[in-house]
């Protein structure tokens, strides 16, 4: 009797633990899951299948004389270019300093692959003449 005893306490013990394992583990994974954001160059973008709008990175050159401001100065239009495929974005804010034709960027936002624009939330922009982000940097390279 004790002997069954014993064994039932150190299953359940195990039991509780394995659970709580499983369950912190799920949990991380989830949080994780929400939190990536995937980096895109203009040509692996239209290369992607999935149509849902789900939130990434694209970056590239600035094109050259591609940048159109409206007439409030906060909505912006240009485009984003990895010398091979080039894509449209808009986005409404204000941009950083640095922003500029011929410059490496970053947009976040939402790719609507329907009407082949980029909605960006945030642009990012190099931070002086000599620095590209990395993964640009490498984009650019194997797309030569």
């Amino acid at each position: 009797m004790v002997l069954k005893n014993k064994k039932l306490k150190r299953f359940s013990f195990l039991l509780a633990v394995f659970l709580s394992i499983a369950l912190a583990t799920f949990f991380v994974l989830k949080a994780l899951d929400e939190k990536i954001v995937f980096f895109y160059t203009p040509s692996k973008l239209f290369e992607k299948e999935e149509d849902k709008m789900q939130y990434i990175r694209v970056g590239g050159l600035v094109k050259e004389k591609s940048i159109n401001f409206s007439d409030d100065g906060l909505k912006v239009n240009f485009m984003i270019t990895d010398n091979k495929n080039t894509v449209n974005v808009m986005f409404e804010g204000i941009l950083p300093d640095l922003f500029r034709e011929n410059q490496g960027v970053v947009a976040e936002g939402r790719f609507n692959k329907e009407k082949k624009i980029f909605m960006a939330e945030k642009v990012l922009a190099k931070h002086d003449e000599n620095y590209m982000p990395p993964e640009i940097h490498k984009a650019l390279e194997e797309e030569k």
